[in-house]
């Protein structure tokens, strides 16, 4: 098994929000292997994590929630799409998620209502401060 990332971009240090640090190293402590090299996802008893234990308890958890068809990898697709929400163009996207092609990285770059309402707002405030120093302009001020 290849254990590198498929393209140089996949190799990158990615800036966490400092909200989530607590529960990370709650987790750490809890979870991880403590020494430098250590598994940060470890199974049941402590070893490796194997697919097919990991798959049996990743099912029973969603269905638990109430999400049975959730997949593993949505969790990467709500991150990615929920990081496009915030504004961030289409090479931080890019680099933030390892893709080294746009092709890729437009995937997330979902359009919403909410999104378009907030974009029509930023546009009608740009308008308006265009409106009022044409205004002031105007008459000298």
């Amino acid at each position: 098994m290849n254990d590198s990332p498929k393209s140089r971009a996949g190799r990158r240090v990615v800036a966490l929000p400092p909200e989530i640090i607590p529960d990370l190293r709650a987790h750490l402590e809890r979870f991880a292997e403590t020494h430098e090299n250590g598994r940060v996802f470890t199974g049941p008893n402590g070893g490796p994590l194997k697919h097919s234990g990991f798959r049996r308890t990743w099912h029973r958890t969603c269905t638990a929630v109430g999400l049975p068809d959730l997949h593993f990898h949505d969790l990467r697709h709500v991150g990615n799409t929920l990081a496009a929400s915030t504004g961030a163009s289409l090479k931080e996207l890019m680099s933030r998620m390892g893709h080294s092609s746009t092709r890729a990285a437009l995937i997330y770059q979902h359009a919403s209502q909410g999104r378009d309402r907030a974009i029509a707002q930023a546009l009608g405030n740009a308008f308006q401060v265009a409106r009022e120093t044409k205004i002031e302009n105007a008459s000298g001020t």
